[in-house]
């Protein structure tokens, strides 16, 4: 099936729009740094906390996603967990409000209030903006692979080539889809800045759920569950599993076979394991300095930063995967039906794209590809925005110019808006699999991140030569670690690899820290006694805190780290059965339902109880 033109009219509709809110919200943005950058702290946590959800819900995610639960079924729950998902869970908690006490306009200005202006303060402030630079440029080149591949479903090359004034080759179309629609988010987020990125997200959100439930509906309706069953092997639905995965598909589709030992999950186990491993660090990080860090920033207090990012999984989670079990469903049991191949190889991301065109009525199928257009250019949108909030306040504003005028500095961001998304597209060419992007992001780049801001939250011995060398070597571990180890390990799938060597990056970055603090002088006292007042943290605080109750004997350090571990592991809980259960409704297995729903029901009521109601700024 080939769009029609009631389909493409609703893209045509949907892109007009996004256009239209960046020009109309221009004057508004550009009044100054604070209304470019977090919409003047004016916007309600729930209109964000849908932005944020709309950011996630990406194009290159949902079309791994899909892949994931094709293949792995139930199982595929914890695969995301890579990300880790339940980051989420440890800013609802706890480090929402921790973040957004400090009151700044970034994570590298935050950093300031915590190491200072010295020569160790300015080193962790520079390496924060070029971490955030290179996680930004991975994000969009991320993005830009995944619209390309995406597109191409569906406006394949012989449709365009009568129409184009030049000659391409076939493999370079998906880069030309590319580059159109990653013009066009570049084009709204830079007229309107976050205030078009928000409002911009709520249609897009809007959009993406009357599509989502469509399609689940449909999928509910024309599979029955003797199909579904006939059609994958058994414990494809049930998400516990032993030492191994144990999934054979070689009597129904063999290729899946393949496709798992390449993913190298096989030993599910210790896969799990590991992620549980890196997630819970990667969680107790903070937020990496991307859009998501920018959202809590933009909130009104640290309360509201709280509740938005709880916010986030409630709104994205039910949604996303009914539709991505709508999809699943749908394509197992029409396998066959689906058009998988690309340059005479199967390629299980192709998965989204092909069920559109074979399943999604006309009208639905237009919603989806607007919608799915739309997650795409939230997340480009809202990565690309992250970038000249750190190179321009961060670096041009503070080095360079500091007596710009507000003129200057927005047309100083229209300008590194456009490079960054100039310089990702160029890494995004030679780039093919948006797992092994996805796979270098999570396990490799933010491995290098977690030492020093686990620590730069929880040990006040931590100073800014000790942030510096330990992201320094977290840094070059994760640029060069998959380089030196690539065949050393044959057994481990190239694209996993960065997870399995996440422990000795973990190691390298720890030496980084502990070295940098000890040979260097201890931070200033009065600057940590300013810092741990203002933030709160728990942890290994006690010579600061001391300090603090001398000066302020009414002062009463935070008691409440069991209290914050306890909610976390509701909050995983409550957060995996938002996952599971949507799934449950579509593949029709009512028991597991609703004993999914009142895993749910106890455990929000436990956050209810021990999180929401005692939240305060």
């Amino acid at each position: 099936m080939l769009l029609t033109w009631i389909d493409l009219t609703i893209v045509c509709i949907y892109l007009l729009s996004t256009v239209f809110i960046g020009l109309y919200l221009k004057k508004r943005a550009s009044e100054n740094l604070n209304s470019y950058f977090m919409g003047g702290k004016t916007l309600p946590w729930y209109m964000l906390g849908l932005s944020n959800a709309s950011g996630m819900f990406d194009i290159s995610g949902t079309m791994w996603l899909v892949s994931l639960c094709f293949i792995y079924g139930m199982k595929s729950i914890w695969v995301p967990w890579l990300w880790p998902v339940f980051n989420q869970v440890f800013l609802m908690v706890f480090l929402s409000c921790w973040l957004r006490r400090s009151n700044v306009l970034t994570g590298a200005e935050w950093i300031r209030t915590r190491f200072g202006d010295g020569t160790g303060g300015k080193l962790s402030h520079m390496i924060v903006v070029v971490f955030a630079v290179i996680s930004v440029l991975g994000f969009l080149a991320y993005g830009f692979i995944g619209i390309g591949k995406f597109i191409e479903i569906f406006i394949p090359y012989e449709t365009i080539a009568p129409l184009l004034p030049f000659d391409i080759s076939p493999a370079s179309v998906p880069y030309m889809y590319g580059i159109m629609f990653t013009s066009i988010a570049t084009f709204y987020v830079m007229m309107g800045g976050m205030l078009s990125i928000v409002w911009t997200d709520v249609l897009q959100f809007t959009i993406m759920t009357v599509a989502a439930i469509s399609i689940g509906i449909i999928a509910m309706v024309n599979v029955s569950t003797d199909q579904l069953h006939a059609m994958t092997p058994e414990g494809w639905a049930n998400p516990f599993f032993g030492w191994r995965l144990d999934l054979d598909w070689s009597q129904i589709i063999p290729e899946v076979n393949a496709k798992i030992t390449s993913d190298g999950y096989s030993l599910f186990t210790i896969f799990v394991m590991m992620m549980l491993f890196k997630g819970v660090l990667a969680s107790a990080a903070g937020p990496a300095p991307n859009y998501d860090m920018q959202k809590i920033l933009a909130t009104k207090s640290p309360k509201e930063a709280a509740k938005m990012s709880g916010f986030v999984s409630v709104a994205l989670m039910p949604i996303r995967y009914f539709m991505i079990a709508g999809f699943s469903v749908l394509a197992i049991v029409y396998y066959q039906e689906l058009d998988l191949m690309v340059g005479g190889k199967l390629d299980f991301e192709n998965i989204l794209p092909s069920a559109i065109l074979q399943f999604a009525p006309v009208g639905i199928a237009g919603l989806l590809l607007a919608g799915l257009l739309a997650a795409f250019m939230s997340t480009f949108a809202s990565t690309v925005n992250a970038a000249p909030a750190y190179l321009v306040n961060d670096i041009y504003k503070r080095y360079i110019n500091p007596n710009a005028s507000n003129k200057r500095l927005i047309h100083a961001s229209y300008a590194v808006s456009v490079g960054v998304v100039v310089i990702s597209t160029i890494i995004g060419l030679y780039v093919q699999s948006i797992n092994s992007v996805l796979q270098w992001l999570v396990s490799g780049l933010w491995g290098g991140y977690v030492v020093s801001n686990i620590l730069k939250w929880y040990w006040w011995r931590l100073n800014g030569h000790g942030y510096f060398y330990g992201m320094m070597a977290g840094l070059i571990g994760a640029l060069l670690f998959p380089v030196i180890f690539d065949g050393v390990f044959p057994d481990i799938a190239s694209d996993i690899l960065p997870l399995y060597l996440f422990p000795l990056l973990l190691v390298f970055s720890l030496i980084g820290c502990i070295a940098g603090s000890y040979l260097t002088p201890v931070d200033d006292m009065q600057l940590l006694q300013d810092f741990y007042k203002k933030i709160r943290p728990w942890g290994f605080w006690g010579p600061v805190r001391k300090l603090v109750e001398q000066q302020d004997p009414d002062f009463v350090a935070n008691p409440h780290f069991k209290r914050d571990m306890f909610n976390v592991m509701l909050g995983i809980i409550a957060q995996t059965c938002l996952v599971a259960l949507p799934i449950f409704i579509v593949i029709k297995d009512v028991q597991s339902g609703l004993f999914t729903l009142m895993v749910l029901a106890v455990s929000g009521f436990g956050l209810k109880k021990y999180w929401y109601d005692t939240l305060e700024d």
